[in-house]
């Protein structure tokens, strides 16, 4: 067995929770648990450490296979935060079994270490509170625009494409429905039947967007919470563990975080995003495809959020089922405003 097998999980969040663990003056140390990952928070900045589990998508049990995502995590967040990302630090023990940051010793793990942002300058908490304005939003939306620029669009199967899309509602479909007891199960059939309805009734709109090299390799995961106003504007947390859910429309990405801000009480806010990149890259889908990718998105939010059920710790927690509700509810009026037309945003 080897000396990273040694060293337990627990083992190292209780090291890495005390302040005078990590590699500055840190007066206090915020530990915050997340599925994935252990994240510790001091004034000036955030590790992260990766847990060793497995799930659909990825695979962290292996000491390797977490240096790696680390490493992936870097590269691919310096695209859009160049600043915030600043290193991977090893987590060590001597030989006399005493952990420490750095490479002397044994390597047991890995943290990617970040620049720690304002909370009050993230575009959920300003959206929340009053403090995002239009230029804000067209800042966003400008940076957007040079990012999708810079990215190689990639070229895949249309029918591959949408295949993808297919898979993810039918998965939808059964695991919102295995909470019956929580969220109506007729609306969830009604919603995903309709969605993959469209998907083979209107499959041109998808292959023209493959045929014309709209696919890249972009963030993945484009919500408020992860958009800082600055300055620097930048945006943080690209999902760097699965590649084929960095393959996207720009406008499917961009009406995922629209939906996400609309979720938030700030409509208004998504609607000058997608009308904002309309202008600034000359790319005018049509409005319906939008509306069925902000459709899809909500149905998929709604999953994520009812599988907290399946973990003791939020079982009887009301939160999950009341945002999956609303989940579903902005699914449903999304897909209630697909029309037979093809008209291009507003």
């Amino acid at each position: 067995m080897t000396a990273a097998a040694h060293v337990s999980l627990e083992s190292k969040v209780a090291f890495l929770r005390q302040p005078g663990s990590l590699a500055e003056d840190a007066c206090r140390v915020e530990a915050i648990e997340t599925h994935m990952s252990w994240v510790f928070l001091t004034d000036a900045h955030a590790y992260k450490l990766k847990k060793p589990v497995r799930q659909d998508l990825f695979d962290f049990r292996s000491l390797a296979a977490r240096r790696h995502y680390c490493e992936e995590e870097l590269r691919l967040n310096r695209r859009l935060a160049p600043d915030v990302y600043l290193g991977i630090d090893a987590l060590s023990i001597d030989r006399l079994g005493r952990l420490h940051l750095g490479q002397h010793g044994t390597v047991v793990d890995w943290l990617v270490r970040m620049r720690r942002l304002p909370r009050e300058r993230m575009l959920d908490h300003a959206l929340l509170h009053g403090g995002a304005d239009p230029d804000d939003i067209r800042r966003v939306a400008a940076r957007l625009v040079a990012f999708y620029r810079s990215c190689t669009p990639v070229m895949l199967d249309p029918a591959a494409y949408r295949a993808a899309f297919r898979r993810t509602i039918r998965l939808n479909l059964v695991e919102l429905t295995q909470y019956a007891c929580r969220l109506p199960a007729a609306r969830v059939a009604a919603l995903c039947q309709a969605q993959l309805a469209l998907l083979e009734d209107r499959r041109d709109w998808f292959e023209r967007r493959v045929r014309a090299g709209k696919i890249v390799e972009g963030h993945g995961d484009l919500r408020p919470e992860h958009v800082f106003l600055g300055p620097p504007l930048c945006i943080i947390d690209c999902l760097e563990f699965a590649r084929a859910l960095r393959l996207v429309d720009p406008v499917d990405e961009l009406g995922f975080l629209a939906l996400e801000c609309e979720r938030l009480g700030a409509p208004d806010a998504g609607a000058l995003l997608l009308r904002t990149w309309t202008e600034m890259s000359g790319d005018a889908p049509c409005a319906a495809l939008v509306h069925f990718y902000q459709g899809y998105r909500a149905g998929t939010r709604a999953r994520i959020a009812i599988r907290h059920l399946a973990e003791e710790r939020f079982r009887n927690s009301p939160e999950w089922p009341r945002r999956a509700l609303h989940y579903l509810r902005l699914a449903e009026q999304h897909q209630a405003s697909i029309s037979s037309t093809s008209e291009p945003l507003p």
